[in-house]
């Protein structure tokens, strides 16, 4: 093994050595030592845009536009919530992944037996699969409404991503980066537009963002938060996340890691924030638009479209809702197969050529999509879409348990290992997921 390619061992750690995650953009980008804090700042700026784009992905217009059509602006608490948990989620992913130098998915095979690890590896799949499924379908109706194409073969085109994130990544990380933040930038513009044209009221928006008990004697308002919080807070991206902050180039002692800390952290909050209001907006122009009038039965991204520019009298809604769509489901593309990529090499320790990963991620997903658009049409891809983010949300605690545990041992984390109030609110934001799946598994049986 080569020793510029490995890691030495921490005391906590079982494995002397690990390979580095994605080794061939491992420490590729340069941190200035004496630049200013703008300098660092936009250094270290990209990592959280890579993950925010999991936070806005087409499985999140499924539930988010069900959730505003049936409930108004209620469910706005929720996906302010799952925000909040989302930040501090994915601040222990890049803890990990700074202090500990191991992405979660090689933490996991590092600590616990064989079996174990390889049971985490199998419903990681699971999700990662849930959530290519949802960029799959979402990137597909996005390109039936905008250029007529049948959805089989919007399907069958989206499978090309593979050789998009070769070509950009055998350039460097940092286009891959750019061209995320830039499709970020599209979808914000797009939502803007959308907001200032739906006229939405802002005192139901804000109460809508105040949480209602409701939401959990409600069983279908409850299936759809959950959906949510499946959409929001994604297993992948801790994965992801713990990985990509190690293409930074930062010294890789005490100061270098608290450094990076402080910048990945901001980098990755006001990524997320961004993040929220993407979902925010997709809620509020579908209680502002569709609530209370004749269309709240509106559930599917298509009649969305059809219905936005003669409901709102805006030519141009329905064309920059479907760009946002496209733009939205070809970012997840990007970071979906990348955390395919991550997982594999992690859990299994092996290396396949990116391709192969890739290609073997995107057919898991195309496969059932394909069949079901076959089968049932754009009703089906709908259905398909919003179940693939409830199936996210009841993986989500099979790989939040292992961060949360990883990030509160000192013997794994030193003197980095979560603070009293950040050890608390992680085993309190654990516990609510956990108990909220375990009902929604209850009340579904």
């Amino acid at each position: 093994m080569n020793q510029n390619n490995s890691i030495k061992k921490n005391e906590g750690w079982r494995y002397e050595k690990t390979y580095h995650s994605l080794p061939e953009v491992f420490s590729s980008i340069n941190i200035p030592k004496n630049g200013s804090f703008w300098k660092k700042l936009l250094a270290y700026t990209g990592p959280g845009l890579m993950v925010a784009v999991g936070y806005m992905d087409p499985g999140n217009w499924a539930t988010d536009i069900a959730g505003g059509t049936k409930f108004g602006y209620t469910l706005l608490s929720v996906i302010l919530i799952s925000n909040i948990f989302a930040m501090i989620l994915q601040h222990l992913a890049l803890k990990l992944g700074i202090v500990g130098e191991r992405d979660l998915a090689q933490a996991c095979r590092d600590h616990y037996p064989r079996p174990v690890s390889f049971v985490l590896w199998i419903l990681c799949e699971i999700a990662i699969a849930a959530t290519d499924l949802a960029e799959v379908i979402g990137s597909a109706i996005a390109i039936n409404l905008l250029f007529r194409i049948p959805l089989t073969w919007g399907i069958a085109i989206t499978t090309a991503d593979i050789l998009i994130v070769l070509m950009l990544q055998s350039k460097g990380f940092r286009w891959i980066e750019s061209i995320v933040g830039g499709l970020i930038v599209l979808i914000f513009g797009c939502f803007f537009y959308e907001i200032v044209v739906s006229h939405p009221d802002t005192l139901p928006i804000l109460k809508g963002i105040v949480p209602k008990v409701e939401v959990i004697y409600n069983p279908e308002m409850l299936y759809i938060a959950i959906g949510i919080i499946g959409a929001t807070v994604m297993p992948h991206n801790l994965y992801l996340h713990s990985s990509i902050i190690q293409t930074r180039n930062y010294p890789r002692d005490e100061e270098g890691k608290k450094e990076a800390l402080k910048f990945a952290t901001i980098d990755s909050n006001i990524s997320l924030f961004l993040a929220f209001f993407i979902n925010a907006a997709i809620l509020i122009i579908s209680a502002a638009t569709f609530h209370g009038t004749q269309y709240e039965s509106v559930a599917e991204i298509e009649d969305a479209y059809k219905l936005l520019s003669p409901v709102l009298g805006a030519g141009l809604a329905s064309v920059v809702f479907a760009v946002a769509l496209l733009a939205s489901g070809q970012n997840s593309t990007l970071t979906g197969t990348l955390s395919g990529q991550i997982v594999m090499e992690g859990f299994l320790n092996i290396r396949l050529k990116p391709w192969v990963r890739r290609l073997i991620t995107r057919l898991i997903a195309v496969i059932p999509a394909f069949i079901v658009a076959v089968l049932y049409g754009a009703k089906g891809t709908t259905d398909l879409l919003v179940l693939s983010q409830v199936v996210l949300s009841m993986q989500l605690c099979f790989a939040v348990v292992p961060l949360v545990m990883f990030t509160n041992d000192k013997k794994k984390m030193g003197n980095f290992a979560n603070k009293p109030l950040l050890k608390y609110a992680a085993l309190l934001i654990t516990a609510i997921i956990i108990i909220l799946n375990a009902y929604l598994v209850w009340t579904s049986f």
